[in-house]
């Protein structure tokens, strides 16, 4: 396969005004983690594995130019007339075929794919090596190589475990019983992945629940794969290891991460009513449609329905007066992604929202729970970092007229521009390139329901930056 990743974007300023109304309706990326899985198991299954709706963003792109690089033949959906973009195609290598790579594997931005394939290199007994951009060599890659490490694969990386990274697979696997200290689905999936080349059955028990979209994955492509909640609250997973693997047809529903920036915009931008189609309602998942009814949102779920194991729904949503909550720390497991919108909504609720337990976004493409108590206070807004809590006290229309330094973190910039469609005035990005690694229409998309996203020269923007 030839690179699907094209060179980073430049960077560019972008603008968010205020919108009169958000109408119509939106089908926004497929979910993004589900995509990085379906190409791994792709390729660890023998035959042809089909997918539609497979994410375009960089961080998927990575993952399957990665895939290619370890001996899987990738093929990208043709773009057809009238029908949208065709299934990609992934011809697999079985457990224990793929081979080594002849370059560094460049994971870009995406965290996800390098902790994922972190876990599938582990099982194969040669050297390969993963690096990515800036952002990516930042962020900490022990809470994979410790348990990885019990597997009788060995690591080099940087102090504190960080990339690049060279991973020498186990020539023996040995079956894992991991008890995880973080609820990351990261971690498991890592360890689950790797154990599917093991003898026998690896086991993993994570403190809180995390999602489950690998084994969910696992039992499409007809792993024996089991979970139990514990009475304390754990969730105990169990894998058994060497399966048979054939390719199978996976249909990718709707990132209800992407969704939920236009869900939020829609909220807060008076006169709204939007649509959006196919989104993933995976309970595990959830935790900030829920959290956004409980503050008053019109939020419905409509035409519930299952695809490849996952379940799917239609949103519609409608602009609503919102008040302040306590989202507790037990939700964050749900919901780490979208902590970034969910504090753009509370900016505009009635009274004060507090979010606990965000240890985890101080460690994601950027110290997201820095950034957003400093950006929305550049913005007019009332908001403080305290310890591992966002509290943000609402009610007032934020004034705007900033512009927030995002460090290449898609989220922090999708966040502040959805912030600047309610704003008295413009709330600019210093760089909106980063939008592609998970939701590339982004722009098109919301400028189609109403919304005044636009690149600008800098020195036309306010020059507070956060």
């Amino acid at each position: 396969m030839s690179s699907p990743v094209k060179s980073a974007s430049p960077s560019k300023v972008m603008a968010s005004g205020r919108a009169n109304s958000l109408t119509g309706n939106m089908t926004v990326p497929g979910d993004k983690s589900i995509s990085h899985r379906a190409l791994i198991m792709g390729a660890l299954a023998v035959g042809e594995t089909t997918i539609t709706g497979l994410l375009l963003g960089e961080d998927v792109l990575r993952t399957a130019a990665a895939m290619a690089a370890l001996g899987a033949r990738v093929e990208r959906g043709d773009k057809e007339p009238g029908t949208g973009l065709g299934p990609w195609r992934v011809w697999g290598r079985g457990i224990g075929g793929l081979t080594e790579p002849e370059d560094v594997l460049d994971m870009g931005n995406s965290g996800t794919g390098a902790r994922l394939i972190a876990g599938v290199l582990a099982a194969y007994p040669f050297t390969s090596i993963m690096t990515g951009d800036a952002s990516l060599r930042r962020r900490p890659m022990q809470r994979v190589i410790a348990p990885l490490s019990q597997t009788g694969a060995r690591f080099m990386a940087r102090a504190g475990g960080r990339l690049p990274m060279a991973v020498t697979g186990s020539p023996l696997m040995m079956p894992l019983m991991y008890e995880s200290p973080v609820a990351s689905a990261q971690v498991k999936s890592a360890v689950l992945l790797a154990g599917l080349h093991a003898p026998g059955a690896t086991t993993v028990i994570e403190p809180a629940p995390t999602r489950d979209h690998t084994e969910r994955m696992f039992r499409h492509f007809g792993v024996t794969v089991d979970s139990t909640l514990m009475p304390n609250g754990a969730n105990k997973v169990r894998v058994v290891g060497q399966p048979e693997l054939s390719g199978r047809a996976i249909v990718v529903p709707a990132d209800p991460s992407s969704a939920a920036f236009p869900v939020v915009a829609a909220l807060v931008v008076p006169g709204s009513h939007v649509t959006l189609r196919n989104v993933g309602i995976n309970p595990l998942r959830t935790g900030l449609f829920d959290t956004l009814r409980e503050m008053g949102a019109d939020l419905v779920f409509k035409n519930r329905r299952e695809e490849a194991g996952e379940p799917v729904a239609d949103l519609e949503v409608r602009s609503s007066k919102l008040k302040g909550v306590t989202v507790p720390a037990s939700r964050a497991p749900s919901m780490i992604d979208e902590y970034p919108i969910l504090a753009v909504a509370a900016a505009f609720a009635d009274g004060e929202t507090r979010m606990d337990g965000l240890a985890e976004l101080r460690v994601k493409e950027s110290d997201r729970l820095s950034l957003m108590a400093n950006g929305l206070t550049a913005c007019g807004v009332t908001a403080r970092a305290e310890g591992d809590s966002l509290i943000v006290r609402g009610g007032a229309q934020p004034r705007g007229h900033a512009t927030i330094a995002v460090h290449l973190d898609h989220r922090i910039a999708m966040s502040f521009l959805v912030l600047g469609m309610a704003s008295e005035k413009a709330v600019a990005v210093d760089d909106a390139s980063a939008i592609a690694t998970s939701f590339p229409d982004f722009v098109t998309l919301m400028n189609g329901l109403g919304a005044k996203l636009s690149d600008v020269p800098a020195t036309d923007m306010p020059p507070v930056v956060v």
